[in-house]
Formats: C-alpha cells, structure tokens, sequence
C-alpha cells in the first residue's frame, strides 16, 4: 500500500468533510428506491404487499419503536424469523439507530440459542411464533431476558411469549423518523453466528462499509436489470442473506418471501410472478431438479440462480439449467459476508457441451468484484501453491468485505487473519487458467496411506449413480491405511442399489484408494442451510463394525 506524503499538493487544504464524505451504510439504498420508486412493489408475502413507500415507513416506525424502547448505538437486537417481512425490516430499521441487528439460525437448539443471547448481551429479541417452544426454552435458560416481541406472522400454531406484538409494535411507531446513516462505515451491523459444530460458535462482526460494497457488487456480478423479482429461497439469517437484502432495492425490485423451501411453492411463485433470481445452497437446487411432475409449473422466463455453501454436483448444474435455470457458481463463507468467489463465465465455453459446461461451472472461480485478492497458498509458508489444477493450498482473502473479527474473541480473531489474510480453512487447487476448485475442508480431507484423498471428488463420482439422491463422504478410521473414504448416501424414491454396486461404479471412475470401502445409506443429517453435518457422520463412521 503507498501513501501520498503529508506535504504533499495533494494533502493541502482538501480534507474530508460532511459535502464530499458520507459513511457507506446501505440503509440509504432504501431512502432511495423509496424516493424513486415509492410505488413500486417492494415486499410481497403471501396476500401481503408493500411498496417502497410502504416498506420504509414500516422501517422508520420499527426504529423509532425500539429506540422508545430504549435501544442505543451498541445493544444488540435479535431476532429469530424464517424470510418474512418482519426479518427484511429489521435490516433496515436496526442499522438506522445504531443498533446490531443479530438474525437467529431457526434450526438452532435452546441451548444454544441461549447461549448466543447470553453472549450477544441482547436487549431485545423479535421472535417469530412458530419458535416459541425453542425460545421458551432458551428464555427459561437466560438470568437477564431479553426484551421480547412476537412476531404473527403465517405460523399456525406457536404461543405468544412478550409482551407486544409486531404489528402493534409498529404502529407505536413514527412513521416519519429518518432511518440515519452511522458515524463511521466501520461501526457494527450484523452479528451472526457460525455453526458451532466443534463447540460453541463464534459471533462474526460486520460493519456498514462491507455490506454496501458487497450488496453493490452483487447488482454487477449479477449483471442485474431493473426491476429484479427476487424469491427468497435463501434463509435470510444466513451470512447476512448474501447482503440481497440491500441489493434488491438498489435496482427497484421485489423481494417475495418464503417461510419454507417447498418444490410446488417455490414453482408457483416463479410463475406466479415472473421471478428473475433466487439463491441457496445445492440442496435447493436438489430440491427443484428432483420435483415430481405435478409440483412442477412451466414459466417462460429464464431463471438466474446463485448458488454457494458445499459444490454442487456437475451432473445436478446440468439438470437444473435444463429446468429453465441459469446458474452462477459462488463460494464464500459466513466470514466474508456471503460471495468470495465467484465462477465469472467466458463466452467461449458456450460452445462446449453441457456436460463440460456443467463441470466448469461447478469450479469456485475467481475473485468476486468486490474482493481484493484470493490466493490458495501452502498455509506453513503463505507461497501460492502452483497453477497445476493439483496441488492443494489453502484459500486466502483480502477484501473490505471481510469481517471485523469474533465478538469477545481475540484469539480466533489473531489466527483467522494470520499473515496478515483471511484463512478459510478450506483446500482447493488452482488451475492453469486461474481459476480454483474447492477439494476439502482442511478438516473433512481423507489421508489414506499418506495420501490425500478429496470427498468432494468422490462425492461428484457417487452423483453420477442415476440411484442417488444426495452423497457425502467422509473418514473411517482403519488400522491399516489409517483412513478410508465412507459414503453415506440417499437414494432416489423408487431406486434401488446396494453398496457392493456403488463400490464398483466407483472404482470405475475413481483410483482404487480413492474408491469407498464402505456404504451407508441414510438421510443425510443437514444444517438449515443445506449444508451436511460431516462432524455426526464422522462420529457414525467412527462406530461401523
């Protein structure tokens, strides 16, 4: 980095000030799209509709009711809620104050919930009814409460646990109140929570100035048009939602939510009305590629998906775009708020057939336009590892859309951005092109005999099998080899195979130790973002005889 010298021309009398610095905080892309479009649907759930007009009253009066409640710069604002309007308000309206907003994972257990309100100091938690036993639960757990508030939304059963309703909420609320920008772009945003599957999970921190740059991005590596008509397929409580929450309202669009992720749903709303984009994890397009015919309605649009979370399966990328769907392969962490890479299509590979297509759009790609540098390094000595589409290194960032760091968590901070990057701990190749292929977690490889052993490529083997539904390996202890690949597979409704039949279908395409000693078929235990917890299948491994 170089800095102009102080006595330069350049650094006389041209400071900053409050004509020509304004802090990035995406709040503001609602007060525009508001002033532009302010009739133009902005929100719809269900029999609901809000306009721009509409959506940004609604945000005031939520911030000027938490700020009558109380609610300071700093405190920390929870809430627990599937993609409902409640949960888009709540991005806006909690920034507007000051406030870190801290969606809550809706699959999460009590104790852990618990826990995350305990550690995030929340002074008020907005809960959907639906979580009512899990909340009650947790609240049950906590020695300083916090303030609760019911959300009603289309739950059919769940009890009311505060002491105010959403909607009552709101309507104590001034509708006029300006939704203020922060005093510095680094302040605080979102707090949310990783998985925690090897122990309690980390706070992640994120600030004003990543969101904008990140939520900017996305309308370009989308190469997004006016007037987008985005189904929310994602969890929004998810990494921020990929920031899409700010990023639709920057081009005038429509936001349609969605409680639950449903094939016959998730069709009708694309047709319904006309949707341009959605996003989620494989298990999403899984969902769609494996609908039966009459959950499925035809719709005469192309469809941009976005997709991230664990690599999709090439022969699943082929399948969804013949549905209708036009993929763009992402790769990003909780961390670095949502997208980090992104898979930038080259027009010279729609020549290709769609099966090679498939296969190098299910590559990791490059770096998002927002990120700064993405390297795969030799993680002892911080060397890029060579561009043989080989030699596994682990995945580094520099960006400003990375996060500040772990909340009361100075060590974990220190060692996620060692060496002055970001370390993902994932393990991927870089190929001679540039582009960089994810092989493992650092934590999920396979060493079999000394040799290093990807379950990703041995996953995309098993999803060749027309039987398979879903595939995930992982390590089995052996005395001889001191790990082997175990697959845990579903099957397709109707299919059958047996494990001896899938071993020799993978010893056709795969190196013998590479092959799986040993098949398990299962249901696929799953995070709520679609992501296989690998850590209980290890644990099941663990304990074949």
């Amino acid at each position: 980095m170089r800095a102009i010298p102080a006595d330069s021309i350049y650094e006389q009398n041209l400071a900053k000030n409050s004509a020509n610095y304004v802090p990035l905080a995406p709040v503001s892309f609602l007060k525009r799209a508001a002033d532009v479009y302010p009739d133009h649907p902005a929100v719809i759930h269900g029999e609901k509709r809000y306009s721009y007009r509409e959506l940004q009253a609604r945000a005031r009066r939520l911030a000027s009711a938490l700020e009558a409640k109380g609610v300071v710069p700093g405190d920390t604002i929870s809430i627990m809620s599937p993609n409902t309007p409640a949960m888009i308000e709540a991005h806006y309206a909690v920034p507007a104050i000051g406030a870190v907003l801290n969606p809550l994972n809706i699959r999460l257990d009590a104790q852990t919930i618990a826990f995350i309100l305990g550690h995030a100091e929340s002074k008020v938690l907005l809960t959907d009814r639906e979580f009512s036993p899990v909340i009650k639960q947790a609240l049950a757990m906590l020695s300083k409460k916090p303030w609760v508030v019911d959300i009603d939304d289309l739950a059919t059963s769940g009890e009311r646990l505060g002491e105010v309703e959403y909607e009552r909420l709101l309507e104590s609320g001034d509708p006029e109140k300006p939704l203020d920008l922060p005093a510095d772009e680094w302040q605080a945003i979102i707090l949310s929570y990783t998985s925690g599957t090897t122990g309690d999970p980390k706070g992640v921190v994120y600030h004003h100035r990543g969101v904008y740059l990140n939520a900017l991005t996305n309308v370009a590596a989308w190469a997004m048009d006016k007037h987008p008509v985005y189904l929310w397929t994602l969890p929004i409580f998810h990494s921020l939602g990929w920031c899409f929450p700010w990023t639709i309202p920057i081009m005038g669009g429509t936001q349609i939510c969605l409680r639950k992720v449903d094939a016959r749903v998730i069709y009708g709303l694309i047709a319904k009305y006309g949707v341009t984009h959605l996003s989620g994890a494989p298990i999403v397009l899984n969902t769609l590629v494996n609908a039966k015919d009459d959950e499925v309605t035809s719709f005469p649009q192309r469809v941009k998906v976005t997709t991230a979370a664990s690599p999709p399966p090439a022969s699943v990328i082929e399948k969804i775009e013949a549905r209708g769907f036009d993929v763009l392969h992402l790769y990003g962490l909780t961390e670095v708020f949502g997208p980090m890479t992104i898979c930038e299509w080259q027009y010279a590979w729609n020549e290709l057939p769609a099966a090679r297509r498939a296969e190098l759009k299910a590559r990791q790609g490059v770096a998002y336009p927002s990120v700064e540098e993405v390297h795969v390094v030799d993680p002892a000595t911080m060397i890029d590892v060579p561009h043989d589409g080989k030699t596994m290194g682990e995945v580094v960032e520099r960006s400003n859309t990375i996060m500040r760091g772990y909340l009361k968590n100075p060590r974990a901070t220190q060692e996620a951005f060692a060496g002055g990057y970001f370390h993902s701990g994932d393990l991927a190749v870089r190929h001679p092109d540039g582009y960089i292929e994810l092989k493992d977690r650092s934590k999920d490889i396979i060493i079999s005999g000394g040799e290093n052993i990807s379950t990703i490529e041995v996953e995309s083997v098993l999803y060749k099998h027309p039987a398979i539904l879903e595939a995930a390996v992982v390590a089995r202890p052996d005395e001889k080899w001191g790990e082997t690949p175990c697959a845990f597979v579903t099957l397709r409704d109707g299919a059958s195979a047996s494990a001896e039949e899938l071993i020799v279908f993978c010893r056709q395409h795969l190196a013998a130790f590479k092959t799986p000693k040993t098949v398990v078929f299962c249901q696929l235990p799953k995070t709520s973002t679609g992501k296989v917890q690998k850590f209980i299948l290890r644990q099941k491994a663990k304990e074949i005889r």
